[in-house]
């Protein structure tokens, strides 16, 4: 299955491969008496474990990445493996898709669609306007790293560990009376790596590790403690691989002995070992291949050498926590929770888990933040997990469905970085796709169709039936201006409106009027896979278009007047907007795919891409419009239910939208079960595809907080299954953070931060009765109005937070400062720098009194002087005994040597009654000259 490319796929047939690959589903048995383990205690279940290695099952693997490289860790007893990825390592090199003879058969092709020829015009796009190669090419692996340990007989004792809120695999075990434990992760401030083991018995560990791969590779021992893997990407499509690599791995030992020879790596009699991978490639860009890849490898290799474990970890755990910890969220616990995660999985379908949904909710922004930063390519089909050199799909970028439902939850689950990747990409094709533009359209501006990869290519592939499909690059430019709502980054409208605007301008090149209605359609194009006629999907103006399009020319123009340029093109846009033809409602009550009111020839078709209006557009809404409104309900009742992976993630979306917490919640439940969800908790289309879980951690969010009406619309499809919870640090359009409390189903609090002075509109049944409305910062109540029974509307302040509380609620303690805080006099460092500096620290303790069913937000300000500061690392410390999850969210301000931190925030639950005191830490992440005096202060 997984060696089937997508053309290969394609070629079964228009019902689509999900059916024929649809496997029986894997199975778990519930463990009588089983508890979480400590650990995943200690994380508040945000942990996948288990109790069984995943031998060689790579979907029971768990993924580790640092968005540039990835890995997915075995934790095997005899053998442990590490597959490798690194995010530019493609197949083939640089190309040009377009294909010169388009423009000139453009005319005969659109005049057959009119005609309603529309087989005869998908045959003329085969013979003259498919790219070259005719299919584009495949993200590939590294290799393996295998540590060999010898025999497992007789191990007992076994956990596994994913820790979300670490960003770390744990795997212990008791083997011949000594407790192992190995960790790794992959830290993207040092980009590397990192895999730590050790033992209880002193000079417990030996092992062998070498490297593996299918590619073209030679091995070797660049010096005496490592090894080296030097390889070149596959060939594909007659295109020659061109991207070079070097993996090295280095082994430092406390104890015990380390050599490397022959490409084997050898560690005997340690106590304590710090395996660091690095891996450089020579992708530069997509038009360039020839960079240093053996210089960057050792450099960052060296440069992580010269670093502690403990210090490599610190600043791992400051980078990830930085960005994980700006969203919490608690949905209930029951002793589900108790049960490995295949197990939950397994029987979920007949079980009462809501803190399953929280997991799945915080996994997909674990994986979001493992595979897309700054700087690095876009998570692609499978984010940068891949061990297969012709993988399904290609492990590209499936721009009809897949590339845009990655990023749905990066603004609204608070993770504004890890979209930037996407812009960059945008920019590329805008230059690619300019090529492809002019050449087979004879228009100016740029084009995509339905997909791309590593080489930015941007012509029709796979065949007319799939790849007719102009609205790639359009659709991809409406996040454009989405980005921009959430954030009102001015700078970063500036730069990527030109984007915006040459995918406007390829449509206002090459729209045509319909010959019979009069509206400007495109043509020719499709509604993504599906045919409307047998074996033919090739049409005029379907819907998905049209309102992709819609959304494409408003967005321009509203970007275009902020940044007070082309008023003439403006027009333009605005103008073509208007001749687009509308959502129309069917003869079914439906919302019509296309602009004839044809029946889909597959009822159950996994895409639904009619409904763009819906979500992620905001075309269709239950106020605005009603009619298409119910049209969209009627539509989603008659493709059912059911689909692949990522269809029943978009279907989440759907519905939440339509604010139906019930049916949102029954397609959350469809989504986990064992043919959709892997024992690690990959959605599977199957196979594995990583929208399915993107798409549900969107889905999750849309359920708590809607914000594309211009309002914020707080719990509007809040599920019975979750009673109880809340969630703090979602993202609304408009530059909002929020937070959340509710108890029997009832609002109890709303908390809402923002980032600009402005309106804001709430909308939530709390409205409907008596509420308290107070400024969070300065104490004052807003003067508010009451538009609509359950919407109030008030002037809010940048920089202030404001609460709404219903009366007898108790306000939730992660919803704000709400603890009696005291603190004791900070003590001195708790240690001294060495070379290379060692982190230096204060305390301060705390006495907190009180019940708390979460934790609290501590306003702490810690101050540093006399040396230069990067970065901070920020956490609590409790009495013993008590087992309690420790995380920082905040941000510091430098002036000079100074250093101030603000806002340490702990999100773990403190025990019930009685009291506590407990400690807070800062700790200097790097310290470039002398010792650093730190002092801990309240404000």
């Amino acid at each position: 299955m997984s060696e089937v490319t997508r053309r290969k796929l394609l070629r079964a047939g228009a019902a689509g491969a999900g059916a024929a690959l649809l496997p029986a589903g894997w199975t778990a048995v519930a463990r009588a008496g089983s508890v979480a383990p400590p650990q995943v205690l200690a994380a508040n279940d945000l942990a996948l474990w288990y109790d069984e290695a995943a031998g060689t099952d790579w979907l029971r693997a768990l993924p580790i990445g640092n968005g540039r490289l990835g890995a997915m860790v075995f934790g095997n007893v005899d053998t442990e493996r590490l597959q490798l990825n690194e995010d530019t390592i493609w197949a083939g090199g640089p190309y040009d898709s377009a294909n010169t003879r388009g423009a000139a058969n453009l005319a005969e092709i659109r005049r057959r669609v009119f005609a309603d020829q529309w087989s005869q015009a998908q045959d003329l796009i085969n013979q003259t306007m498919m790219g070259s190669p005719g299919g584009q090419l495949a993200y590939q692996p590294v290799g393996n790293l295998r540590l060999a340990f010898g025999s497992a007989s007789g191990s007992s004792q076994y956990n596994r560990t994913l820790d979300l809120t670490t960003a770390t695999v744990t795997t212990t075990y008791v083997l011949n009376g000594v407790r192992h434990q190995r960790e790794v992760f992959a830290s993207a401030p040092d980009q590397v790596i990192v895999i730590r083991l050790t033992a209880d018995r002193a000079n417990s560990i030996t092992f062998s590790a070498t490297f593996d791969s299918p590619q073209r590779t030679t091995a070797s021992s660049p010096d005496a403690t490592t090894i080296a893997i030097d390889g070149i990407s596959g060939n594909m499509e007659g295109i020659n691989g061109s991207v070079r690599f070097l993996a090295l791995a280095n082994a430092t030992a406390t104890g015990g002995t380390v050599s490397s020879s022959g490409g084997t790596l050898r560690v005997s009699g340690a106590t304590s070992v710090t395996l660091l991978v690095s891996i450089g490639s020579s992708y530069v860009n997509y038009r360039t291949v020839n960079g240093d890849y053996q210089g960057i490898a050792r450099t960052r290799l060296n440069a992580a050498r010269n670093v502690n474990h403990d210090q490599l970890r610190s600043r791992h755990l400051a980078d990830y926590q930085a960005l994980f910890n700006r969203v919490t969220i608690s949905l209930g616990r029951t002793s589900a929770a108790d049960q490995p995660t295949d197990v939950r999985i397994a029987q979920h379908a007949s079980a009462n888990d809501p803190q399953f949904s929280a997991l799945l909710f915080q996994f997909g922004r674990y994986l979001l933040i493992s595979s897309s930063r700054p700087g690095t390519q876009p998570a692609n089909l499978q984010g940068i997990w891949n061990d297969q050199m012709a993988p399904s799909w290609d492990s590209k970028y499936t721009i009809n469905a897949n590339l845009p439902m990655n990023y749905w939850p990066a603004d609204t689950t608070n993770l504004p970085e890890c979209f930037l990747p996407v812009f960059e990409m945008i920019k590329e094709l805008a230059v690619s796709g300019a090529r492809t533009a002019q050449v087979q359209y004879g228009a100016g501006g740029w084009v995509t169709h339905h997909n791309t990869d590593g080489w930015r290519g941007s012509s029709v592939v796979d065949g007319a039936f799939w790849g007719m499909w102009q609205t790639g690059g359009a659709w991809l430019s409406t996040l454009i201006w989405e980005h921009y709502l959430f954030t009102g980054d001015v700078g970063f409208l500036r730069s990527n409106y030109p984007a915006m605007k040459g995918a406007a301008q390829f449509f206002l090149d090459t729209l045509v009027t319909h010959p019979t209605l009069g509206y400007l359609v495109t043509n020719p194009s499709n509604s993504p896979e599906l045919a409307h006629h047998t074996d033919a999907s090739v049409c005029a103006g379907p819907t998905m278009d049209n309102q992709i399009l819609r959304d494409l020319f408003e967005g321009c123009a509203r970007a275009s007047e902020v940044l007070g340029v082309d008023a003439t093109f403006r027009t333009q846009v605005r103008t073509a907007r208007d001749r687009l033809p509308p959502t129309r409602v069917g003869s079914r009550g439906n919302i019509q795919e296309w602009l004839a009111d044809w029946v889909e020839t597959e009822r159950y078709h996994r895409h639904v891409s009619h409904l763009y209006g819906l979500h992620p557009s905001n075309q269709i809404t239950r106020r605005g419009t009603p009619q298409l409104y119910e049209a969209a309900r009627r539509t989603l009742e008659l493709r059912g239910d059911d689909g692949t992976g990522w269809s029943l993630a978009w279907k989440i979306n759907y519905w939440a939208r339509l604010e139906d917490n019930a049916r949102a919640h029954k397609l959350l439940r469809d989504l986990v079960r064992t043919d959709r969800l892997a024992p690690n908790m990959f959605d599977l289309h199957p196979p594995f595809q990583i929208d399915g879980n993107f798409g549900a951690t969107s889905g999750i969010a849309e359920m708590l907080l809607q914000s594309h009406n211009g309002e914020l619309h707080l719990l509007p499809a809040l599920p019975t299954a979750w009673p109880t919870g809340q969630v703090a640090g979602l993202r609304g359009r408009g530059g909002y953070t929020v937070g959340m409390a509710w108890t029997s189903g009832q609002a109890d609090e709303f908390l809402l931060r923002a980032d600009r002075d402005g309106t804001v509109r709430l909308r939530a049944r709390l409205f409907t009765g008596s509420y308290t409305l107070v400024d969070v910062t300065d104490g004052a109540t807003p003067s508010a109005t009451r538009p609509e029974s359950d919407v109030v509307q008030f002037n809010v302040q940048a920089g202030h937070s404001y609460r709404a509380v219903r009366p007898g609620a108790t306000p939730s303690p992660t919803l704000g400062p709400t603890a009696s805080v005291s603190p004791t006099a900070p003590v001195s460092p708790t240690s001294s720098p060495t070379s290379p500096p060692a982190p230096s620290g204060a305390r301060a303790s705390y006495a907190v009194t009180g019940s708390w069913a979460g934790g609290f937000q501590g306003a702490v300000t810690v101050t540093a002087g006399s040396s230069p500061i990067q970065g901070w690392t920020v956490s609590w410390t409790f009495p013993s005994g008590q087992v309690i999850n420790q995380m920082w969210s905040g941000s510091y301000t430098q002036s000079g040597a100074n250093v101030t931190v603000t806002n340490a925030t702990y999100n773990g639950a403190l025990p019930a009654g009685g009291s506590t005191t407990f400690g807070f830490i800062a700790t200097a992440n790097s310290v470039n000259n002398s010792p650093t005096d730190i002092t801990c202060t309240t404000t």
